[in-house]
């Protein structure tokens, strides 16, 4: 919005040229959610305790979490609040992606609103029924998938590209919109998955908003995309812009969320940033670079496949408690150390997957 606004002007004042800089209007998007997360979020919370919207604790769950029952729930739309209007004040409007990146976060928190509301506010124990959800998930998938298909800005928008390989392109041809499906609701339920200790679940999600905002910004323009023999997305580089708010709104909601936390994100939080991480990844063509970049998401999410796979085959746990960061609770490590760990093998994962741009 600012853009529109003020760009045109630099032709009267030259300091508004400023505007046209994507790194500048980066920084302005981060700013600008940290102040609305700081503005709103004292009242927010008030606000979620007045409403009584308090987390359940699960009696089988680690026994160092049942002093959070009843801590308020459903902060995700302080994140969402702060991401979308961040982005919209300093994204170009006129910019296809950025609309469908927003599309993503808010049809996939609207989901895990509903969710929530179930849960919380009307205290059916399980929420939103999973096949119901998965139903809402895929088919707001879909439709970011048949848009990107049929309105693309590159002819190599059904190609996959391989990390570490600098000239594999994989044709996905039909299977292009299934993919995308695949990558858009796993990653969303990834998130979900990750969010069961205090800041972990976001403080990740920052970290790879970050590393997105790199991968973003070199895909997005021609000559570094071309130097790194990288796919170029003509006018995907306005996605920094998104990145910078996730950024800003993560950083935000972690201040309240950090352990021991105020409030946590429910699902209306988890299940929209890891839409807006998913969607990311599909516009940016670096679908396979998000699994090295939320390597912990996929991590929380292969170990409870595998606990339900073996439990159901063999009537045995290969984890003390799934996902897997229980599992690290319940060997003795305490909550804080299990969720710096987990962010330092984050931003280890995030650098591995920056050089992977170059070494190739």
């Amino acid at each position: 919005m600012l853009y529109h606004l003020l760009y045109p002007l630099h032709s009267v004042f030259s300091g508004f040229n400023v505007f046209k800089y994507i790194t500048f209007r980066s920084a302005g998007a981060v700013i600008t959610a940290l102040i609305v997360s700081f503005a709103l979020g004292p009242w927010m919370i008030a606000w979620l305790r007045r409403l009584k919207v308090g987390q359940h604790v699960r009696d089988d769950g680690p026994q160092t979490h049942l002093n959070k029952q009843g801590t308020p729930t459903m902060g995700g739309l302080l994140i969402i609040a702060a991401l979308a209007s961040s982005a919209v004040l300093w994204s170009d409007l006129t910019n296809k992606y950025v609309w469908v990146v927003l599309f993503a976060t808010l049809s996939f928190g609207g989901i895990g609103f509903w969710d929530d509301y179930l849960k919380v506010v009307k205290k059916r124990s399980t929420g939103l029924r999973a096949k119901h959800k998965f139903a809402l998930q895929i088919a707001a998938s879909l439709a970011i998938g048949f848009f990107l298909n049929y309105n693309p800005a590159d002819l190599n928008i059904t190609h996959l590209s391989v990390p570490f390989m600098k000239r594999l392109l994989i044709d996905l041809g039909w299977f292009y919109i299934p993919f995308v499906v695949i990558v858009i609701v796993g990653s969303s339920n990834a998130v979900n998955l990750t969010d069961g200790l205090d800041g972990l679940a976001i403080g990740l999600v920052g970290i790879a908003s970050t590393a997105n905002a790199v991968i973003v910004y070199l895909g997005g323009n021609k000559i570094i995309s071309d130097y790194l023999k990288i796919l170029y997305i003509p006018g995907s580089g306005e996605l920094v812009i998104f990145c910078g708010a996730l950024l800003g709104a993560s950083l935000g909601f972690l201040w309240y969320n950090a352990h021991p936390a105020e409030v946590f994100m429910g699902d209306v939080g988890s299940l929209s940033l890891g839409g807006a991480l998913g969607t990311l990844a599909v516009v940016t063509k670096h679908e396979l670079i998000l699994v090295i970049v939320g390597g912990i998401f996929v991590m929380e999410t292969v170990s409870v496949l595998l606990q339900v796979a073996s439990y159901r085959l063999t009537g045995k746990r290969i984890f003390k408690m799934a996902p897997i960061h229980h599992h690290f609770e319940q060997i003795g490590w305490p909550e804080s150390k299990v969720i710096v760990r987990f962010w330092i093998a984050g931003i280890i994962l995030a650098l591995v997957s920056i050089s992977s741009l170059k070494l190739r």
